[in-house]
């Protein structure tokens, strides 16, 4: 067996590993690139195999990062199946059409306004593309072995990152390799925890925060104060949310902190789509998380759904005190741009950003201060006041992660460190190293690791 990292290589997002086992060739996990431009190209080249020598592909959840290329991949050759777990099956529908919408939509933009040095400007895929990817979708459940390919045997075990995520345990009857996938939180406010690692001869595992601690304050009380003050200024509190999971975290947290008097009652809305589809799906899977079926109907209350794109041009104008929701989590595209328009320039407003920033989105630029955004070819101010939730994050960080790694019935004979920028990476691979005594690598992009 051989493992080529063709995605998630010294950065955090692109996720794709090439797993060739005698002759029978497996994908895990299709993502796009995000945030630097040098990696958002990366999109648009050739795969580095052929489409139509993989047998099968294997995701471990339907973030856009994880599963966004499907399509693109389809498109180009690869007629196998796509394993995944039902909630993941689901999602994917949901994300991938959402994702060829929003690339049809920026070609559609730049054709019309001419700022693209493309012409015509095309879409990366089309929703025809995506409904492809979405008919070669295959839900498997957790705990039960599978045969992706001729002589490969396969299991997922969840992550406790959003709905159907999983770690991968792939078996070719020599050598065993178990894939993290993203990795959830013990205490998440929504998320079960994860189950322990499947044991395995060799570990991929990510490192999104592999040099850094999560706040150990209570997120609702932290949620609270911002919301109080944005409101008493008379302010839009804007949260840029992932459509999956950090929006439903938020929606509970809302809806808990009203409940109990915490909060001021003020208009509340999410607009996306996306998210909205995802938050009605929630309460279908309610073995994945920790609500009740009464909590799941409160965190749908109190707020108004801005489905279409008539109500969400009305909406992005107007002014607080309201909150808003709406997606991408990074400020890369969408809804919450026409938001960002409004609220970034208005100083008694507040941007809280909930979840891991890429390098080269907006939303690492806000983290690091910057005083104008770029949104549609023009740079709007930033006066509004940005603050970070990162006790909300959907990912372990680095002392939750090697628990979680620890909790492994036997050590592996090595653990390949991904999805983490380079900084983070090199941390936790030191972390694995001193702490538990593994071996460790960090492999870089396009590396091939031969497993024995």
């Amino acid at each position: 067996m051989r493992v080529t990292f063709w995605g998630a290589a010294e950065t955090v997002t692109g996720s794709r590993f090439v797993v060739d086992a005698t002759d029978q060739r497996i994908l895990v996990d299709c993502g796009l690139f995000q945030g630097l431009k040098r990696l958002r190209q990366r999109n648009w080249d050739a795969f580095p195999v052929d489409p139509a020598s993989i047998d099968a592909v294997v995701l471990t959840h339907a973030h856009i990062d994880h599963s966004g290329y499907l399509p693109a991949l389809v498109r180009d050759g690869f007629t196998g199946a796509i394993w995944c777990t039902p909630a993941t099956a689901r999602l994917a529908e949901i994300l991938l059409r959402d994702s060829a919408h929003l690339h049809e939509e920026d070609a559609r933009y730049h054709n019309k306004h001419r700022t693209s040095r493309h012409d015509p400007a095309l879409p990366l895929y089309t929703t025809a593309d995506a409904q492809a990817a979405i008919g070669r979708l295959r839900p498997h459940p957790y705990d039960e072995p599978f045969h992706p390919a001729s002589g490969v045997e396969a299991r997922f075990s969840p992550a406790g990152h959003i709905l159907g995520s999983a770690s991968i345990r792939l078996d070719d009857g020599t050598t065993s390799i178990t894939f993290s996938g993203d990795v959830g939180r013990p205490d998440d406010p929504i998320m079960k925890p994860p189950a322990p690692p499947p044991s395995a001869d060799y570990v991929v595992t990510e490192s999104t925060y592999g040099n850094r601690r999560h706040a150990d304050t209570d997120p609702a009380d932290d949620l609270a104060e911002i919301v109080t003050d944005t409101m008493a200024r008379g302010g839009t509190l804007l949260i840029p949310v992932f459509a999956v999971g950090r929006a439903q975290t938020i929606l509970h947290l809302l809806s808990q902190l009203r409940s109990e008097g915490r909060i001021p009652e003020v208009p509340t809305y999410l607009n996306s789509p996306m998210a909205i589809n995802a938050t009605e799906l929630f309460c279908a899977h309610p073995d994945e998380h920790r609500l009740t079926d009464t909590q799941c109907m409160q965190m749908c209350g109190g707020v108004t759904y801005i489905r279409t794109a008539d109500e969400s041009k009305e909406l992005t104008p107007q002014r607080g005190p309201m909150i808003a929701l709406s997606a991408s989590g990074m400020l890369t595209g969408g809804r919450i741009l026409h938001h960002l328009r409004t609220v970034a320039p208005n100083h008694r407003s507040t941007i809280a950003l909930v979840g891991y920033q890429a390098a080269g989105t907006r939303g690492d630029a806000l983290l690091n201060g910057t005083d104008r955004l770029k949104i549609f070819g023009d740079y709007i101010p930033v006066r509004a006041r940005t603050v970070r939730l990162d006790n909300l994050s959907a990912h372990a960080d680095a002392t939750e992660l090697t628990t979680w790694l620890a909790s492994t019935h036997r050590s592996p004979k090595r653990a390949f460190i991904v999805h983490g920028e380079p900084t983070a990476a090199d941390t936790f691979r030191r972390t694995l190293h001193d702490d538990l005594e593994w071996a460790t690598h960090v492999p870089t992009h396009g590396e091939t690791i031969q497993l024995t």
